[in-house]
């Protein structure tokens, strides 16, 4: 490098780190932030803000290759994005994380503190390990339960999953699947989330293994079919990995009977493990703890911080029943950063028991939430979006241009809307009645909600993840349904979606 390139060098790199720059860019970021959250919690936007992908990713190149300014490039994204900070958002399960975590996020971001060895992230580590205990003792676990922080429900349930079969299979680990690993099963919730049946393709005992269990008539694990389920299997010489209760599914929002089903586990050596990604956060409700009775029986738990505590992404703890078992997952040593068999590596460092090397300190703004607002927040969080749930489903009860379709134990809501020119339609054309009504209700703006199927036919879902909507929002969502409608209940008077 000669003299002159260095010198450019060595300027442009005391410009990207200036920290007076850094105080000037951090105030105009902050600012459109603010002003953001209060036009999106006023609804004076749009929720989706729809562009062609093509269209956003010609503004992305052309503002790369321009020499923007951070207030266009924050205000762009501000504006091109989902704004679920938006009333009118009832869709995916993802919250407005609580505004103050963003600040916690910047600190995490600036610190970038990698976590897998306790002398990278000492406070960051600590804080973990604090919210673990917390955490673990608002489920109701006994001491001497362990716990780790993963990037994410699907990792966090491959994680659980790879513990559960190698504590089943010692020798798996360093010697591969054999052929009773291959013939070995899951056995899920019925509608568990996808990502249990991925884990199985990814342990090797391939999709075709995670077995579905039977539901009863409100869509939960029914554990007196799992235990002849069970039977029937270990009649037939297939050793069982786990079996994965949901609390609540994905689709429904229901809650399975934990405690029966761990009874029933117990009783056949089987490890249990409870995808509560969704419903965890039900244990700071007095109203609906209930839900998750049972729980701590659980070998494995899984409990996403950025779903029903409103935390930003990605932020999931996976809980054991018993501490060990957080180093079944990932049998093995790495010198140069811990010592596998050291008690001190076991008590500080989380590289034995995530499949993460890096890590960031994504404990640092359920901390401070909690630290600042208390825990009853989250207890109140989840009564007001169950209880909006509830009203919505009684609106829709009500209203004859509406089918319910389940009666809400969370937050989630399945339904169709019917008005009468499309009731005498087959099931499937008003299935497709209602993907045509949703892509023009999300592409306007107006409001946004998901599509669902429900007995093989499309549907429409809400998730209630704003704790701000109300029943003004309903009836916003329920005028932008009927004016979106008429088009094709014209449509109808032609024929054009009989034939």
């Amino acid at each position: 490098m000669d003299g002159d390139h260095y010198i450019r060098a060595q300027e442009r790199i005391l410009r990207a780190y200036s920290p007076k720059q850094f105080k000037l860019d951090a105030q105009t970021v902050f600012e459109a932030i603010a002003t953001f959250l209060m036009t999106s919690q006023l609804s004076e936007g749009s929720v989706l803000n729809w562009q062609s992908m093509h269209a956003n990713m010609g503004r992305a190149s052309k503002l790369l290759n321009e020499n923007s300014g951070i207030d266009e490039l924050i205000n762009v994204t501000l504006k091109r994005g989902q704004t679920i900070h938006d009333p009118r958002y009832m869709g995916h399960q993802v919250p407005p994380p609580i505004p103050i975590t963003a600040l916690f996020e910047a600190v995490s971001s600036i610190l970038n503190q990698g976590m897998t060895v306790y002398e990278m992230g000492p406070w960051s580590s600590a804080v973990e390990r604090v919210m673990i205990k917390e955490l673990g003792e608002q489920l109701g676990l006994k001491e001497g339960f362990g716990g780790i922080l993963t990037s994410g429900g699907s990792l966090a349930n491959l994680t659980a999953l790879l513990a559960a079969r190698n504590t089943l299979d010692k020798d798996v680990w360093s010697k591969g699947v054999t052929s009773l690993q291959k013939r070995a099963v899951i056995l899920s919730h019925g509608e568990s989330h996808y990502s249990i049946e991925r884990a199985a393709g990814i342990l090797g005992i391939g999709t075709e293994n995670n077995l579905k269990t039977k539901l009863d008539n409100h869509s939960k694990m029914d554990p007196i079919a799992l235990e002849y389920q069970i039977k029937q299997l270990k009649k037939a010489g297939q050793p069982i990995i786990a079996v994965v209760a949901s609390a609540c599914s994905t689709r429904t929002g229901v809650f399975d009977p934990i405690k029966d089903i761990a009874a029933v586990c117990k009783q056949h050596g089987i490890w249990l493990h409870v995808d509560a990604a969704h419903g965890g956060s039900v244990a700071f409700s007095e109203k609906y703890c209930y839900l998750l009775e049972g729980i701590d029986l659980a070998n494995s738990i899984v409990w996403d911080a950025h779903k029903m505590m409103f935390m930003p992404a990605l932020s999931t703890y996976l809980f054991y029943r018993n501490s060990q078992d957080q180093y079944q997952s990932l049998n093995q040593n790495a010198t140069y950063l811990f010592d596998a068999k050291g008690s001190e590596t076991l008590a500080n460092d989380t590289g034995l028991g995530t499949i993460e090397c890096t890590k960031r300190a994504a404990a640092l703004s359920l901390w401070g939430v909690w630290a600042i607002y208390g825990k009853q927040l989250f207890g109140d969080l989840v009564d007001m979006t169950f209880y909006m749930a509830k009203r919505f489903s009684e609106l829709i009860e009500k209203h004859p241009d509406f089918d319910l379709l389940n009666q809400p134990e969370s937050n989630i809501i399945l339904f169709r809307y019917l008005p009468p020119e499309v009731r005498y339609l087959t099931e499937r054309k008003q299935g497709e009645f209602q993907k045509k009504v949703r892509k023009c209700l999300i592409e306007s703006g107006e409001s946004y909600i998901v599509p669902a199927i429900d007995n093989n036919i499309s549907a429409l879902r809400m998730v209630i993840m704003n704790p701000l909507t109300t029943e003004r929002h309903f009836n916003i969502l329920i005028q932008a349904l009927q004016k979106y409608s008429k088009q094709f209940i014209e449509e109808l008077a032609g024929n054009a979606l009989i034939s």
